[in-house]
This record gives structure tokens, C-alpha cells and sequence, in this order.
């Protein structure tokens, strides 16, 4: 299956989740998209709600089903918690860093900065999204495109960052200082729904 590029407020509506984190795809109109969006109240099976589990935590990343389930099985083969390690390595990409950082406002718009060689890992050029970054690594903008002005702006709106990440403002370079905690990911995410969809 191919990632999806439509509309994210759409796919928010679908699966009952903000995908930004911000809470405004759902903040209008809190039920699903299309014509009989409110009329939809019928309960889910527990198959219909581990999927849909997996497409909230898909969506939220912007990855592709065959990643998604590769980082899981990936995530499988660690010692700890399953689940926890998979929402971990799906943090470790280095588009959903260059977000948490503020390079970008959305992983999409991470996603394409990436794509297109803006960013470095450890002072080198890295333009695959999926790039697994190590505590440790540095990332930041390449030298000769630091006056981004979609770079910039999307800076100007960052108000808090992540614990794991820290920020030198002047270089405009951040670290990943370790993994994320469990309790420092998103409280609305179920990822037992999703070990239990691929375990079946």
C-alpha cells in the first residue's frame, strides 16, 4: 500500500485522531468526514479496533504499510516491551525528529525537507525520511541553507520540545540525547491494540 497524500484533516476525521497532535483536525467537526460522517455509530469489532489502532499510529508517522510492519517486527526482535520499542524506532526516523526539532510544522513538511537535502546527521547530507537517527547524533539544517525561510518560520512557531531533544539555538543543531520514555509519547496511542493486530 502506497503512503497516503490526501488530505490529513480527512484521514484525522476517519480514524477519530488528531495526526498533527494539535487537536485542530477534530476541533470543528469531531466525527467522520463525508456525508453520513455523524451517522456512523455503530461499535467496532476488536479486529475493527486494532486496525484502526495501527492506522492512527501509521497516519500520525506518515509511513507506508510495508515500513510500518518491517519497524514492528524490528521492534520484536529487542529485549523490553514490544510496543514501547516500536513507537521508539518510529521516533528514531529522522523526519519525525527534524519535526519534533521545528525544522518543519508537520512530518510532511519534515518529510520533504529531508527529501530534498536540507538536513545532516552528524554533519552529513541524509535524504531518506526513514534514516534511523542513534542518541547521539546531531541534526541540522546544511550550512548553506540555514536562511530557509520555511525553516525559519516554522522555528518562529515552536514554543516546547521534546526531553530527548536539545536545542543550540545559535548553531541551529539539535542532539537526540537518548530514546523517548513511554510517558513522553502521545497517552492517546493504544500500541497493545497493535501488537495484538499482528500476533493474531
Amino acid at each position: 500500500m502506497a503512503r497516503y497524500t490526501g488530505p490529513s484533516y480527512k484521514k484525522a476525521r476517519h480514524v477519530g485522531f488528531s495526526i498533527s497532535e494539535t487537536g485542530k483536525e477534530l476541533a470543528r467537526r469531531p466525527y467522520g468526514p463525508g456525508q453520513h460522517g455523524q451517522d456512523r455509530k455503530g461499535k467496532l469489532s476488536d479486529y475493527g479496533t486494532q486496525l484502526k489502532e495501527k492506522q492512527k499510529v501509521r497516519f500520525l508517522y506518515g509511513v507506508n504499510e510495508r515500513q510500518f510492519k518491517k519497524t514492528f517486527n524490528e521492534a520484536a526482535k529487542m529485549s523490553g516491551i514490544q510496543g514501547t520499542n516500536f513507537l521508539r524506532l518510529l521516533e528514531s526516523r529522522l523526519d519525525n525528529l527534524v519535526f519534533r526539532i521545528g525544522f518543519a510544522s508537520t512530518r510532511r513538511g519534515a518529510r520533504q525537507l529531508v527529501n530534498h537535502g536540507h538536513v545532516t546527521v552528524n554533519g552529513k547530507k541524509v535524504d531518506i525520511p526513514s534514516y534511523r537517527v542513534k542518541p547521539g547524533d546531531v541534526i541540522s539544517i546544511k550550512e548553506d541553507h540555514k536562511n530557509l525561510k520555511v525553516v525559519a518560520d516554522a522555528l518562529a512557531k515552536v514554543s516546547k520540545r521534546v526531553d530527548f531533544i536539545t536545542y543550540d539555538e545559535g548553531k541551529m543543531e539539535a542532539t537526540y540525547v537518548r530514546l523517548p520514555e513511554r510517558n513522553e509519547l502521545n497517552a492517546d496511542i493504544d500500541e497493545a491494540l497493535i501488537v495484538e493486530f499482528y500476533n493474531k
